[in-house]
Parts: C-alpha cells; sequence; structure tokens
C-alpha cells in the first residue's frame, strides 16, 4: 500500500450492487493551489471527489476508500458504458490546469503517480486500456490531465497502454469513427468529421499523440491509432 494521508470526503456513496471495478481515471485538479482542489474535493457543497489526490512534491491524500464511489468522471462513457463514476477509481493530479496555467507535471509527482497506480492495479482486474484520462470519457467537456502528462512514462511502467507508430493508412472518417469507438471512445457513425467526431480524435491526440491536439486526423494521429489498434 502507497503510504498516504488520510482526508475522508464526505462525497462518496455506494457503487452499485455486483459492479466491478475496472477502471482508473487519472486527472489533474485544474485549480489554483493544491490547498483550493483539497477543500474543494472535501466540500459537501461542492458534490464532486476522487480517491486519491497526489500533489507536486508526491504527497499521496486518501479521500475515499476504493471500494466506495467517488464522484469524479460526472457524465462519462467508455466503451457503450455510461456512469463510470459505477465502476472506476479516480485519481487527481494537482496542476493548476489550462485555466489557471497549465504546466509538466514534477518528477515527485510522478513518481508517487506510478507507485499508487501500481498499488491500485495489483488490488483490482483494470485491463490496460481502461486506464484512461478524464478527457478520455468526457471528450466533449474535459481536457485534463492534458497533454504535457507523459502517459509514454506510465507505459513503461506497465500502467495502461503506449503504443508504437503503425502504418498510418489513410481511412474514410467512418472508418476512423468505428475505429474510435471499438477502441471506447463515445463517437457517431455517421461518416463526417463533425464536432463531437474531433472532440473525440483530440481526445485521443491527448492521450496518445500529445504532439498535436487540434482534432485533425493527421498522418501522425493515424499512425499512432494503428500502432494502438494492433495492440488490442
Amino acid at each position: 500500500m502507497v503510504p498516504t494521508i488520510a482526508r475522508p470526503s464526505p462525497n462518496a456513496d455506494a457503487r452499485p450492487e455486483g459492479c466491478p471495478i475496472d477502471a482508473l481515471i487519472l486527472h489533474y485538479t485544474g485549480m489554483p493551489s493544491a490547498q483550493a482542489a483539497l477543500e474543494r474535493l472535501c466540500d459537501p457543497a461542492s458534490r464532486v471527489s476522487a480517491h486519491y489526490l497526489v500533489d507536486e512534491d508526491g504527497t499521496v491524500v486518501a479521500l475515499v476508500p476504493e471500494e466506495r464511489r467517488a464522484w469524479h468522471a460526472g457524465v462519462s462513457a467508455w466503451q457503450g458504458r455510461g456512469r463510470l463514476n459505477d465502476c472506476s477509481i479516480g485519481i487527481e493530479l494537482v496542476n493548476p490546469g489550462h485555466e489557471w496555467g497549465y504546466r509538466p507535471f514534477p518528477e515527485a509527482q510522478y513518481a508517487a503517480c506510478i507507485e499508487l497506480c501500481r498499488a491500485i492495479l495489483a488490488r483490482w482486474s483494470i485491463p490496460a486500456r481502461r486506464v484512461l484520462a478524464h478527457s478520455d470519457v468526457a471528450p466533449d467537456r474535459k481536457q485534463d490531465p492534458g497533454e504535457l502528462f507523459d502517459w509514454a512514462r506510465l507505459g513503461a511502467a506497465g500502467i495502461g497502454l503506449w503504443p508504437e507508430d503503425g502504418r498510418g493508412r489513410t481511412r474514410p472518417v467512418g472508418t476512423l469513427q468505428v475505429e474510435l469507438a471499438g477502441f471506447g471512445y463515445a463517437v457517431p457513425h455517421h461518416g463526417k468529421l463533425d464536432e463531437m467526431t474531433r472532440q473525440a480524435i483530440a481526445a485521443f491526440q491527448r492521450h496518445f499523440h500529445p504532439a498535436r491536439v487540434d482534432g485533425a486526423p493527421d498522418r501522425g494521429t493515424l499512425a499512432r491509432l494503428d500502432g494502438l489498434l494492433a495492440l488490442l
């Protein structure tokens, strides 16, 4: 068990009966300070929480027991299933986010996050393809933990998936939508590069191709998607 500081949050309830814990979702706090984020996660009026908060100095704060449902994902979907709070464990990484001065995540925070994630994965049957960003499960409204988060580093540590580039083959938008949906993203299947599809592509880029986050299916993005699909 990763050493933690206990700060119980009242913002939690029971998971639905018979619902397995099979997803891990990473967030950033998106607030000016760690203290402000911690106060919000523990404020009953906010109705938000997470299971853990990882500060920039590597301090881990335990907020909600893993067996309980924390309120971190909100309106969300993955692999055709909504209400990701029901089945997921949520980790908040202290970072001001895009609104308050987004910055790289420091070394101590990565080390603590990796240790915490490994401990969680050892306790629960969470597939690698279900280690996710908040932006993956809510691409229309969330960007966290964002393009500065080093998912490749987590992948090298055995946490989640990190693909090599594939061929980067061109394909119709309809095929791209089917492939993104097959991995887990909530996208329509009408063959049009609409706003919802662009949001899903941008979420994919933030996680797997952070050099370009614009929702456009360029060759580099498609190459990374081909590499990802080859892992499944």
